[in-house]
């Protein structure tokens, strides 16, 4: 296991409630952020979450749930009502979000610099707590690598304009952008989801990620594009398979000591042949995620289970 600190996520936690006809409510700990987190610690990783969290059950349910991988939950003591998304499930397995959320993130040093850090969702975006967040990130980047997935909710961006300027912003002081190609169309509405990924890389990352769903993957690097196709799952919903798809990818560029400042030069000449293994690798997790409920990603085993099945 790497050293606790070795991996930071800074994000949101936030109470999935899945509504399914003629069910009664069904609680799971969730948020993206706290999602690849979790994802990291089930892989293996020393992983600490900065984040909010309430003094309620909702908030009970999640801390007890990341501390059971082993993720070392970090506040700033902000007392408000832990966050909280309804989710409401189609016959596919597809879901949509109603939230209620606030992120007013503090600013909170670590003992000491993570070798990598990841970010994203609504905690890059929501006044006033995303401040903190870029200039927490900005100021680790120097001895650590960063990934930044948008994991876009169009009801909590705010004016279009201004977000895709954040999200811009946040993609620039990047190493690894993972985004769906749901996101993109929403920051981009009509462009070519590989003429976004190129521009994008060319702004500051080495590794530009869109996930497709059933479709796939794309990887855009300097030295061209890689795809995968998904492995095959029988869909019980898609909560948490973009956040486990994440974690996937870290751990295989940690595998292949592409993280942290020392990995930066290696990790920007990347070749194709360990793309095409970070992304199965990212697409093992994730379809073990789709095949169950909830933001449930796999543990070490039941990945390399997954990959021998490929």
């Amino acid at each position: 296991m790497l050293d606790r600190l070795d991996l930071l996520v800074i994000g949101e936690c936030v109470a999935d409630i899945v509504r399914l006809p003629g069910a009664a409510d069904q609680v799971h700990p969730g948020g993206s952020p706290a999602n690849v987190a979790y994802g990291l610690a089930r892989l293996g990783y020393g992983t600490t979450l900065l984040t909010q969290l309430g003094p309620d059950d909702n908030g009970r349910l999640i801390r007890d749930h990341l501390a059971a991988a082993g993720v070392e939950v970090r506040t700033d003591g902000a007392t408000a009502p832990t966050p909280s998304a309804a989710v409401t499930l189609d016959d596919g397995g597809r879901a949509a979000y109603t939230f209620d959320i606030t992120w007013t993130l503090a600013p909170v040093t670590p003992d000491r610099p993570p070798r990598h850090v990841h970010t994203g969702s609504l905690a890059t975006v929501m006044a006033p707590g995303a401040a903190t967040v870029l200039a927490a990130v900005e100021s680790l980047r120097a001895a650590a690598t960063v990934s930044y997935d948008p994991n876009v909710r169009p009801e909590l961006m705010g004016d279009h304009d201004a977000a895709v300027r954040q999200v811009e912003r946040c993609v620039a002081f990047s190493d690894v952008v993972k985004a769906s190609d749901e996101d993109l169309e929403w920051l981009y509405p009509g462009r070519d989801a590989r003429e976004v990924a190129e521009r994008w890389l060319a702004s500051g990352p080495a590794l530009v990620l869109v996930t497709r769903g059933r479709d796939g993957a794309l990887a855009v690097l300097p030295g061209g594009q890689v795809t995968v196709d998904a492995l095959p799952a029988d869909v019980v919903d898609t909560v948490g398979a973009g956040d486990a798809f994440m974690s996937g990818t870290l751990h295989a560029l940690a595998a292949h000591g592409l993280l942290g400042a020392a990995g930066r030069e290696r990790l920007r000449s990347l070749d194709r042949a360990t793309v095409t293994e970070v992304l199965r690798h990212a697409a093992a997790c994730a379809a073990v995620t789709v095949a169950r409920a909830g933001a449930n990603p796999p543990d070490e085993g039941e990945l390399k289970a997954a990959l021998a099945r490929s």
